[in-house]
């Protein structure tokens, strides 16, 4: 049987870009991580984000149900294992910063992914979840057929305060670095967007209607 990552992620249906470089400098900056940070990364996959981290300095571990991130990725750490509803194979209190991206909408029991993310979190760790909006994406949200859980603001800042993580914070991330750098862009952006088919394949355009959440939570520290 074919694997996800050979259909969904072929370098024919999704070649390899400069995006995640771009991504994982902003996310870098943004939330100001150091190097020398532990991080780890569930559903790493191709392992383009994860190596990036690995590149700016993080000590980077990753998880994947797929044989084939290992395959992919063998300059990286990663295991194979199902993540859904498992408790993951690491201790308590391990890591600086879990981060996902495009991962919590696949899953039966989010909920679950993020308890365990609590768990293995050191106090003062940072869980970085970013996911579609389901607001904005819900007319294509199920073409992947592997999409089980959509996310909203509203559910995504819930899901993370009832795990227990503090200074929970939502904000919605269109994936066009020059807004980014440009924020009044934004302005041009969702002004067109009602205007935009639902499917376009033109990049600008797609990523002036697309949104994505970007969900950050803190583990407290205990001794407070």
């Amino acid at each position: 049987m074919p694997d996800y990552l050979d259909i969904f992620y072929s370098k024919e249906n999704k070649p390899q870009t400069s995006y995640p470089k771009k991504l994982v400098g902003y996310l870098f900056d943004r939330l100001d991580m150091q190097p020398g940070m532990l991080m780890m990364e569930p559903g790493v996959g191709r392992g383009e984000h994860l190596r990036q981290f690995k590149n700016m300095g993080l000590v980077v571990r990753g998880l994947d149900i797929s044989k084939e991130a290992k395959v992919l990725s063998p300059d990286l750490d990663i295991d194979i294992y199902d993540t859904d509803d498992n408790r993951w194979p690491f201790d308590d209190n391990s890591f600086d910063v879990i981060y996902s991206k495009s991962f919590i909408e696949h899953l039966r029991f989010p909920l679950r992914y993020v308890e365990e993310a609590y768990r293995v979190l050191k106090p003062g760790g940072k869980l970085l979840t970013l996911t579609p909006d389901w607001e904005v994406n819900y007319k294509k949200f199920f073409d992947d057929y592997t999409h089980i859980s959509p996310f909203t603001f509203v559910s995504l800042e819930n899901i993370t305060k009832s795990a227990g993580f503090i200074d929970v914070h939502v904000y919605k991330l269109r994936q066009l670095p020059i807004t980014w750098k440009y924020p009044f862009i934004n302005h041009l952006c969702a002004a067109i967007s009602p205007f935009v088919p639902v499917r376009t394949t033109q990049p600008f355009l797609r990523w002036s209607r697309e949104l994505m959440l970007v969900g950050v939570g803190i583990k407290p520290d205990s001794s407070l």
